[in-house]
């Protein structure tokens, strides 16, 4: 499974907003310059975060995007879903046969386990300081 520039870009959105979470709104152009990403870019992917309901607008001159919940209850999961689609390693994993579509189903789970389990908070939050709690992924 390949994440796009869709599900990576939409991620570094989604945090941005998580660690200014009770600061009020946070501009695309912010998280646009800030990244060295194309504002209209993330124009394009807000607007289905926002349909999902994972971020609400606020209009006006001091406007724009908070979490639609709490950082602890969005996880990378769900943002994953709504951009890039069902989480799977290969497509029709039904016709593979039983050996090869054990390990497809496998792997698809582990990955669901690691996004489904990984909170924003939990990036908000990550320091790569060489701690032993560091966050470690295992697939």
């Amino acid at each position: 499974m390949k994440i796009s520039t869709k599900g990576r870009y939409g991620l570094t959105i989604m945090i941005e907003l998580a660690k200014r979470h009770g600061e009020g709104p946070t501009s695309l152009r912010m998280i646009a310059q800030s990244h060295d990403l194309s504002e209209h870019y993330l124009e394009q992917l807000i607007a289905p975060l926002r349909n999902a309901g994972l971020v609400k607008s606020i209009r006006g001159a001091y406007g724009g995007y908070i979490l639609g919940n709490d950082p602890t209850k969005i996880t990378a999961g769900d943002i994953i879903r709504v951009l890039e689609g069902p989480i799977s390693p290969v497509e029709g994993i039904e016709d593979e046969e039983p050996a090869k579509r054990e390990l497809w189903i496998r792997i698809r789970d582990a990955v669901k386990d690691v996004l489904d389990n990984t909170t924003l908070e939990d990036m908000a939050s990550y320091t790569d300081d060489g701690e032993s709690d560091a966050y470690m992924f295992y697939i």
